[in-house]
């Protein structure tokens, strides 16, 4: 397969290697960008990339909670300027408070009626009058005894670039209390699962491929090479261990006070968090960039 200069670029973007060591991965894998990925954090040379790196799309998340429920929803444009539009902020309120009442999927809440209009319609209109693009292009709905939100970067009150909700169980004061604090955490530290028994095993199993590989690699190549069963036995499940720590909501260091995990903190407040969600703005989602000259001489050309 041919390398392009386009997956290159791209790869180092993701994972900060040098050129050459891009080229050789992408070689090695074949093109496919994972893999390639991979191939650099076994030989010591990527962190893990993360989609999150590539974020690029504009708009708002709204969140709005409700005794026992609480949802946010993600609405994209096509530039910043507009998630300062107060007519693209109401929008944002009204569909969120449409999603909390009404929505259980982003098609329900479309075809949700608001203000005696659909809320597909409502969003084509705003897209004419304010002249870009818009999409709702997902949601999140959270339930428990106590629902618990926060916006990191709010534009306004219930919307910004990240929102949270965390579901707890104990009593409602102290859940609402520590639950403000549970929810900033995971705005900071953005974990990938509640626990190590809700980690997606396809994660786990790639990442215990990555860790095996590099482990003996750096073994190998080790001046004083250690028996592989001790790599095995030790090395590798020492690893993993730290990966489930840093990467799960309640084996995390809790940001509010570091010697406890997020785990011992809440059972301390005498609660269980049951749930969270944490949607920021164009997670996942490629945004394609021009220089600014080249915008312009588009525009100029018609």
């Amino acid at each position: 397969m041919t390398i392009t200069a386009a997956m290159v670029k791209e790869l180092r973007e993701a994972t900060g290697a040098g050129m050459m060591d891009v080229k050789k991965a992408l070689t090695e894998a074949a093109g496919d960008m994972e893999a390639a990925v991979d191939w650099l954090r076994t030989k010591g040379l990527a962190k893990a990339a993360k989609k999150a790196d590539r974020v690029a799309a504009e708009g708002l998340v709204g969140v709005a909670v409700t005794d026992g429920k609480g949802v946010a929803i993600e609405i994209n444009s096509e530039t910043d300027f507009v998630a300062k539009n107060a007519d693209f902020q109401a929008l944002v309120r009204d569909v969120a408070n449409i999603a909390l009442t009404t929505g259980d999927s982003v098609e329900v809440v479309k075809a949700a009626h608001l203000n005696g209009k659909t809320v597909e319609e409502v969003i084509n209109e705003a897209i004419a009058r304010i002249g870009e693009n818009m999409n709702l292009r997902r949601m999140h709905v959270l339930e428990g005894e106590t629902v618990v939100s926060y916006v990191h970067n709010a534009a306004a009150d219930g919307m910004g670039k990240i929102g949270v909700l965390v579901a707890l169980n104990g009593p409602a004061d102290k859940a609402k209390e520590i639950g403000k604090q549970f929810a900033m955490h995971i705005a900071a530290t953005s974990p990938l699962s509640l626990s190590e028994a809700t980690m997606d095993p396809v994660l786990v199993e790639r990442e215990l491929t990555v860790q095996t590989a590099k482990a003996l690699e750096e073994n190998a190549t080790s001046a004083k090479p250690k028996p592989e069963q001790v790599i095995h036995n030790n090395i590798i499940p020492g690893r993993m261990k730290k990966f489930l720590a840093e990467n799960t909501l309640m084996g995390q260091a809790f940001v509010i006070n570091p010697d406890l995990t997020v785990e011992q903190a809440a059972k301390e407040a005498g609660v269980e968090i049951t749930g969270f969600a944490r949607v920021a703005v164009g997670e996942g989602i490629e945004k394609k960039s021009e220089d600014f000259a080249a915008e312009v001489a588009k525009a100029l050309q018609g």
